[in-house]
């Protein structure tokens, strides 16, 4: 072949040559400029509540503050229901729900299940809490004026809300205990455990069970809404204060998230201002004018008492 001909096409395959080298180098440098993700853009903050309301209910104030959370944080932010206090405890423990609104006795069992849980905040509500035990009509109870006096329910049919539930369980117990009644022997039969305060209140007013025990802020919503029947159920006794409800967020948080994020969760929570319209509408979904930051130490009572009641062991 000539050497003419040969010319040409050596230079047509350095070309070649050439353009793939730079292309190969302009993708190089492409994905070298690519921007960094930020930690947590693209996940989803899954957070919970123990089910101690109706499911609607709960949906509705859950939703809410998912809404306000996305908004404030910049993050997606799913409401994900449980079945039961069991499984809030359970599904935060293997990491399938970030933060939990969980009352004072599933917050230690989950803190003690799951080393390295934040604790966010309370409402000011928890920071001294009530149960409030409630009679039929029908019984004939009268108003008490102290624990001690508690001692009227022994033969009665009782029931408790759930029996992982620290206002409609665990500290109505620990009262009951004060005034020398052991719940599985002093009542007339097992005592019963409705699964939540709104269906305790609907059992005692059915006259299924002659007394209950429930969340205060439960009970004082029903009345206020007028969907308690007060001709047939009353209440005949408020308990001591003590401390709650409160959000607990898992020990990865921060690593999903992004350094800090636990702080920015507390953070968002306590700036929720009751003078702000919006604001204000999902506190009172929450039954408070403000939540505070709070402490594990806040919750060594409860401990103390689940341990005596063998709910923790």
């Amino acid at each position: 072949m000539p050497t003419s001909c040969r010319r040409p096409r050596a230079a047509l395959l350095l070309f070649s040559l050439l353009a793939l080298f730079a292309a190969a180098c302009g993708n190089t440098t492409s994905k070298a400029a690519a921007p960094a993700v930020a930690p947590g853009a693209n996940r989803t903050l899954r957070i919970s509540a123990i089910p101690d309301q109706d499911p609607a209910k709960l949906a509705t104030i859950n939703q809410a503050m998912a809404t306000y959370l996305a908004g404030r944080l910049g993050v997606k932010v799913e409401f994900v229901p449980v079945t039961d206090y069991a499984a809030s405890v359970s599904l935060f423990k293997t990491g399938d729900l970030d933060m939990v609104f969980f009352g004072g006795l599933t917050g230690v069992q989950a803190r003690l299940q799951t080393p390295g849980a934040v604790l966010i905040a309370q409402r000011d509500i928890d920071d001294a809490f009530q149960s409030v035990f409630i009679a039929n009509a029908a019984a004939g109870l009268q108003p008490l004026n102290d624990v001690q006096q508690l001692s009227v329910l022994k033969g009665k049919r009782f029931t408790f809300g759930s029996e992982s539930s620290t206002s409609g369980r665990l500290m109505p117990e620990y009262f009951l205990d004060q005034a020398g009644i052991t719940s599985d022997k002093d009542f007339s039969g097992p005592p019963g455990y409705s699964g939540s305060h709104d269906k305790t209140i609907d059992l005692v007013t059915a006259g299924t069970y002659d007394a209950g025990a429930l969340n205060l802020q439960v009970w004082k919503t029903r009345k206020e809404k007028g969907t308690v029947d007060l001709s047939k159920v009353n209440e005949i006794f408020t308990t001591p204060s003590y401390h709650d409800y409160h959000w607990i967020a898992g020990p990865n948080t921060n690593q999903r998230f992004g350094a800090g994020f636990t702080d920015k969760l507390t953070g968002a929570l306590t700036s929720l201002d009751v003078n702000d319209p919006e604001q204000a509408k999902l506190l009172g979904l929450y039954g408070a004018k403000s939540f505070i930051p709070t402490k594990a130490e806040n919750y060594r009572e409860i401990e103390q008492i689940g341990r005596k009641l063998k709910l923790i062991t």
